[in-house]
């Protein structure tokens, strides 16, 4: 009697089946994760520029915008966030403004970071 090797039809539809369910986990967990990523290098970028605005004030006496302070975005933060700063003169404050520029980061929404140390949206913070 002679056995045929190989793989059947069943076999091979229910190892497709795994593998889709294992990709339909782990694909949007991926995501998030980069979503995740990218606004952490924003926030960090923020809080730098945060220190900057306040070493400038106390030479100053004013705060500065970004081209100003003499600081570029890094790239990691630049390919997904378009970063503005925004000063007013009295009483002496400024607005750190991230705003998703890639369709990627889109559904995170803009960050901000305040002169006063306020944060928003809470939830991203």
């Amino acid at each position: 009697m002679k056995t045929e090797n190989g793989f059947s039809l069943i076999e091979l539809l229910v190892a497709v089946t795994i593998l889709a369910i294992l990709a339909a986990v782990a694909i949007p967990s991926y995501q998030s994760y980069v979503i995740k990523s990218n606004r952490a290098a924003a926030q960090s970028f923020m809080m730098d520029l945060a220190n900057r605005e306040k070493q400038y004030m106390l030479d100053a006496r004013t705060y500065a915008d970004i081209a100003t302070l003499g600081v570029s975005a890094p790239t990691d933060v630049s390919k997904h966030y378009t970063i503005a700063i925004v000063s007013i003169v009295t009483p002496p404050s400024f607005t750190i403004t991230a705003t998703p520029s890639s369709s990627q980061q889109t559904s995170d929404g803009a960050l901000t970071l305040g002169s006063d140390g306020s944060k928003g949206p809470a939830d991203k913070w």
